[in-house]
């Protein structure tokens, strides 16, 4: 298993622990087997020489830039995948602190919708199998090579996996659909800051994670799951204190979120 399905697998682990210790991964996605063919919907991974993998060569040049930068240390923070880091991290965007521990129903909507976005971008990593940027051109990345090296950039897993937090998190609470997604797609576009993914991987990220999540929308279990992940939040917000956010951070974030790249 490569490094970021097996990362990815850990995130789901972890989010199913805490919904439930009695199963060790929990149930499997929505998603029936051959419900959805997630390359009928993608476009093609662009080549290194036409259009858009010209784009994508100087988008990666480009933001090699903001390396040491307030941006950058956002794409650092945004390598980590594991369920309190993705919790802490729209928690601003939410604007009450959210844990695995305190929102476990949510917690358990998230792993069960991550397995079925997870599995139809890694169909499409596997079958474009498209190298990474810093391995067509030279330069900074933000995590260690050895760490992606060895998996392919198109789509995005990183990004897949934060816009399914985003939009999850807009459905259960649309009055803050805004920060949300556009936390969403800073997220992902950390992995571009990051030199890891190309621009076009990041973009096809979200896609993938937006249809997949649109397939499952009408399963029953995931009506059920969303409903009590809407009751459970709704409490939440009513009963915690936004005091207990970094003011100072989730301001600094938000004009990092706002922050164009290229």
């Amino acid at each position: 298993m490569t490094r970021l399905p097996l990362l990815i697998a850990v995130t789901l682990a972890s989010l199913g622990a805490v919904a439930g210790a009695q199963q060790a991964l929990g149930p499997a996605g929505y998603l029936k087997p051959g419900a959805f063919d997630v390359l009928a919907v993608l476009p093609r991974a662009p080549k290194p020489t036409d259009p858009r993998g010209l784009a994508d060569r100087a988008i990666f040049t480009a933001t090699r830039a903001l390396q040491g930068s307030p941006r950058w240390a956002m794409a650092t923070n945004d390598v980590k995948l594991a369920p309190a880091d993705l919790f802490r991290d729209f928690s601003c965007a939410m604007g009450i602190a959210m844990t695995p521990e305190n929102a476990p129903r949510t917690a358990a909507l998230l792993r069960r919708a991550m397995v079925d976005t997870a599995r139809q971008t890694g169909i499409a990593k596997t079958f474009y199998k498209r190298q990474r940027p810093f391995l067509i051109d030279r330069g900074p990345i933000c995590q260690p090579a050895a760490e992606v090296a060895d998996s392919y950039d198109y789509p995005s897993g990183h990004t897949t996996a934060g816009w399914t937090m985003a939009t999850l998190l807009a459905q259960i609470a649309p009055d803050r659909a805004t920060p949300l997604l556009a936390r969403g797609r800073a997220y992902g576009e950390s992995r571009i800051v990051c030199g890891v993914h190309n621009a076009s991987a990041v973009e096809t990220g979200r896609l993938s994670a937006s249809s997949t999540l649109t397939a499952l929308q009408g399963d029953p279990a995931f009506t059920a799951d969303l409903a009590a992940a809407k009751q459970e939040i709704a409490t939440l917000r009513q009963t915690a204190s936004a005091a207990t956010l970094d003011t100072a951070l989730c301001t600094r974030e938000a004009a990092l979120v706002a922050q164009p790249l290229y």
